[in-house]
Parts: C-alpha cells; structure tokens; sequence
C-alpha cells in the first residue's frame, strides 16, 4: 500500500516570552492513500499545529515531511502555496464560502485558480453540487442556505475536479477542521455520511475533530496528547479525550 504522508520526528517549536514551547515534539506517521484518519486531542495538544503543517499551511521547525514521496518540509511559501492547490482540498468548520457569490460559483473557485475555462468549470462544479445533492440550490448565495448545506458546498469545492486527475482539481487528500462543529445533529449524520462516501472512493481524508462519536467514523484515529501521538486505534473505538 502507498503512503500518500510520511512525517518523520516532525517538530514545531515556538519561541514565547524568552522561552522554547514545543507545539509539536516529534511526530512520526505515516497515512496510506485511501486511508480516512481522525486527529483528537485536548486543547493545546498540537492537533490543529500539526493539521496546519500536513495542509501545507505551515512549515515544520525540523523533520521530514513526504507528501505524494515528494519532501515538502522546507519548500517556499510560493511553493507550499502550489502544493496545497494541487494534492489539498480544504473542509473548515466555518464554511469558508464567499458571501457574494452563488453555491454554484463558490465551488467552481478552485478551478478558475487553476485557469480551467467557464463552460467547464461550471459543468464539473454543478456536477459536484449533485454529487453532495445541492444541485438544485447551485445558484443560491451562501447566507440563503442553512449550515448543513454551506458545509455541503464546502465539501463540493474541495472535491471539484479534472476527471482522472487526482489534483487540485481533484484533490487526492481533503483536510477537514471540525467540519460538523456548526452544524446540528442531523446535519452531521449526513455530513459524515458524506465523508464515509469519499473514503469508499479512495479520497484520502484527514478530520480533525474533538468529538469521539465523529471521529469512531474514521478508519483510523490519532490521539494527540502534549504534542506527541498517544493513541492509534481503527475504527470503532471511542476515545476518551482528557
């Protein structure tokens, strides 16, 4: 099986006060393509620090970070910047979604980014809002829907893409941040229904969640504790989180 991550002794170290804290003290782990890992931990426990390096949003103070077998750790910000619009689609518990602009458009984002022309971007944007079963809300504008559906059309664009082509137009890792935090009961059934559907599609996600209930739907779960892995369980197991 291929390993799409493989983060070796990754640490992040910030300098507070005149003193050294390390967010992150030497993360080791690897992630199969296809997998779907839940990150948990108490507050202050390095999850979202390292959500943010595995995003290709930040970069680590040392270790090696392989994405795709390529070494990202000490790349430019131009050049993360271009990775994370290639491999990385990005799910946010607050949505993200552009206020001025329709469902339908908002999805098709990634793809004007990636010059891909208007007749098709809006075809294969409309068909990632049927996939998430938006589709007759496309030209709707984000304060016109409710929060089970903005974070439908959140989960659209991240998965927006070019047939056969596992890129920015089609992101072959989707990086989700308490994407049900907002969201009420029902709503997070079907959300995470609609995770559990890109998993049986072979997408590669990473969740990061504080709820053990929403992190047992993964296949895999991560317990971070003080900037360190804890706990790796499959799926199933509840987890407590001190």
């Amino acid at each position: 099986m291929k390993y799409v991550i493989e983060l070796q002794d990754i640490k992040k170290i910030y300098h507070i006060g005149g003193e050294d804290f390390a967010a992150l003290a030497g993360i080791t782990l690897n992630i199969k393509e296809g997998e779907f890992a839940a990150l948990m931990g108490p507050s202050g426990s390095g999850k979202s620090t390292l959500m943010n390096i595995l995003g290709c949003l930040d970069r680590p103070t040392s270790g090696s970070y392989k994405l795709g077998g390529k070494e990202v750790a000490n790349l430019s910000d131009d050049e993360l910047a271009s990775v994370r619009n290639e491999h990385i689609g990005f799910v946010f518990q607050n949505f993200n979604l552009l206020s001025r602009i329709s469902a339908l458009d908002n999805v098709a984002l990634p793809l004007v980014y990636a010059g891909v022309g208007h007749k098709e971007r809006t075809r294969r944007a409309m068909e990632k809002l049927k996939a998430v079963g938006l589709e007759t809300w496309a030209h709707h504008k984000p304060n016109e829907l409710s929060g089970g559906q903005r974070q439908r059309v959140a989960i659209a664009r991240a998965i927006v893409g070019r047939p056969k082509l596992l890129l920015v137009n089609n992101p072959h890792i989707i990086m989700a941040d308490e994407p049900t935090g907002n969201l009420d009961t029902k709503s997070t059934r079907d959300i995470m229904g609609l995770f559990e559907a890109l998993h049986e599609e072979h997408k590669t996600i990473i969740l990061v969640t504080h709820e053990p209930e929403i992190a047992a739907c993964a296949s895999r779960q991560l317990l971070l504790c003080d900037g360190m892995i804890t706990k790796d369980a499959g799926k199933g197991v509840v987890m407590d989180v001190v």
